[in-house]
């Protein structure tokens, strides 16, 4: 496959996934068409009838998701070769109570929160919508949909340069109080009351005229009714249903190839979209030879990455550490089945290997002195390995040199890079996830530039380098391992 045609399917997989709720569900049909079956957590897998040379993947709270094929050759005690990434991106949130009452100037408007270290300023004059999950009452039930309201909805106005003479060329701007999008005019709101919103009020009180209780106010009460009959609309079900939501704001336009020869691919969610479906893809293009394998082969993408991974579906939490552990105790079935005997999982972690794929930065023409002059990664120029020092990258000498010998083999060139030392550097999964299992792992990332923006900017080359270090690392890891010797005795 070209280049060209890589960048075609991630511009598909973006385009698609403006939440991580919708990154996760666009990665499950990826999954689901080659050949993955879905398990839960909540079952017993050895009783299950997992097999080996056979290929699962489990979800939590829908926005983390990982997947895995085990080696037809697999044994208790064998290593697993892994690369993680994450699902989602510095954004705007819709508040819990994002009606606001005052009705500024004549305008509906929509209370947002921000989320993750975002480039604030770029959000600004863009066409928004919302995206994301919403819970609806089914019966008894409390189900989650997905909703996507595709079309232009929402924007956060700059103020004219007339108004604001002397100062708006730094564009300083308060977070909470001039960061509120406009949703449309208050005139026209007042003379359309949705059906949640008419049901709302005539249910404050029953028909013995004593007040309803409720744990706090439903839907139609905290947000704007307009907004919540579109989200009815998308989702299909009636707005009374809807008991609550977390939606995300984002840019309409949609990634597309650009530059003088489609050299670029301008996109938001490069960081870290990108990672994400270069690892599922290099994942399933790996499988042909899964039945000679005595390793396991998993992609891990989890959610929260941008505001430090603590939370239940981050990666610092227990869901790697889990699956981690039940796959090297399960009784797989199959080919070579065998007792545990006295194998733990404490073997297979020291026998395994995680590759931390995130984004880097790629050198900026205009602002080249930010970059260490011995490490500044181009475009289209492969992966870039993020080594420092103090441990914000993972990155050791024995995981580059194992690397190294994945891509050469893959003929897909390297980079390296380490921030300058009066600069900050920023951090991964990788050192989470390496402290919390013990596990060698490597940082690493195709370089991009304008990182926490609205939009981004990173190479069409460099989506198809990824996939083919990611295919050449799960295909070879468990004959690359032996030959990179530590701490063996």
């Amino acid at each position: 496959m070209s280049s060209k045609q890589y960048a075609n399917e991630f511009l598909a997989f973006v385009n698609a996934s403006p939440s991580p709720y919708h990154a996760v569900s666009v990665t499950k049909a990826l999954l689901a068409k080659a050949g993955f079956t879905e398990i839960s957590e909540r079952t017993n897998w050895s009783e299950a009838g997992l097999q080996r040379g056979q290929k699962y993947f489990l979800t939590r709270n829908g926005s983390s998701i990982i997947a895995f094929g085990v080696g037809g050759k697999w044994q208790p005690g064998n290593g697993i070769s892994i690369v993680g990434a994450h699902t989602d991106s510095p954004c705007l949130r819709v508040k819990p109570v994002s009606k606001k009452t005052a009705g500024k100037g004549g305008y509906v408007q929509v209370g947002v929160e921000t989320y993750g270290g975002g480039l604030w300023h770029t959000w600004f004059d863009r066409d928004l919508s919302v995206a994301g999950r919403i819970i609806v009452k089914e019966g008894t039930r409390f189900v989650p949909k997905l909703v996507n309201i595709n079309k232009p909805l929402l924007r956060i106005p700059t103020l004219a340069i007339h108004l604001n003479r002397g100062s708006a060329d730094k564009f300083e701007f308060n977070k909470e109080t001039q960061l509120v999008p406009i949703a449309g005019l208050v005139e026209k709101a007042l003379n359309k009351k949705s059906a949640a919103a008419e049901k709302a009020e005539k249910q404050e009180t029953d028909d013995e005229g004593e007040a309803e209780f409720d744990a706090f106010a439903p839907v139609a009460k905290r947000h704007e009714k307009s907004l919540v009959d579109l989200i009815a609309e998308d989702a299909n079900v009636k707005a009374e249903d809807i008991e609550d939501f977390e939606l995300v704001l984002y840019d309409t336009q949609p990634s597309v190839l650009g530059g003088l020869n489609d050299e670029f691919v301008f996109s938001p969610r490069h960081d870290n979209l990108n990672s994400s479906f270069t690892t599922i893809k290099g994942l399933i293009e790996s499988l042909d030879n899964l039945a000679d394998d005595e390793g396991i082969r998993l992609a891990a993408l989890f959610d929260h990455e941008e505001i430090g991974s603590a939370s239940a579906q981050g990666a610092d939490s227990n869901l790697l550490l889990a699956v981690l552990t039940r796959l090297a105790e399960t009784q797989f079935a199959g080919a070579e089945a065998t007792s545990p005997g006295n194998s733990t999982a404490f073997e297979t972690f020291s026998k395994s290997f995680l590759i931390s794929a995130d984004m880097a930065h790629a050198i900026h023409p205009n602002y080249e002195s930010k970059h260490e002059s011995n490490h500044a990664p181009a475009i289209n120029a492969g992966p870039v390995i993020k080594i420092n020092a103090n441990q914000r990258y993972a990155t050791n000498s024995v995981g580059t040199v194992l690397l190294k010998t994945v891509a050469t083999a893959a003929r897909v060139p390297l980079q390296l890079f380490v921030v300058r030392n009066d600069s900050a550097c920023g951090s991964t999964i990788g050192p989470i996830l390496a402290s919390k299992l013990g596990i060698r792992t490597l940082d690493i990332g195709s370089p991009q530039l304008s990182m926490h923006s609205i939009r981004e900017t990173a190479g069409t080359d460099d989506i198809s380098y990824s996939v083919q270090l990611f295919k050449e690392f799960y295909r070879t890891y468990t004959e690359v391992e032996k030959k990179v010797i530590v701490d063996a005795i």
